[in-house]
């Protein structure tokens, strides 16, 4: 029962303070980008991009709705 009650409560924790904006987007790294240090993403879902100059994808979607595609 304690088992249960733990999982579910970190589910609900999960809904609660889990990112929501970018939650659909599937980054994919696209070359270098326009200055020295970034790197061009591009989601395969949605089709935003986005640069980054620490090397890793982007946490939210520069897109209003990452839901609405196109």
């Amino acid at each position: 029962m304690l088992i249960i009650a733990g999982l579910l409560l970190a589910f609900v924790l999960l809904l609660i303070f889990g990112k929501r904006r970018g939650r659909l987007c599937r980054w994919r790294r696209r070359g270098p980008g326009p200055e020295a240090g970034q790197s061009l993403y591009i989601c395969m879902y949605c089709g935003a991009e986005a640069f980054t100059s620490d090397g890793n994808p982007p946490l939210i979607c520069p897109r209003e709705d990452p839901a609405q595609k196109g």
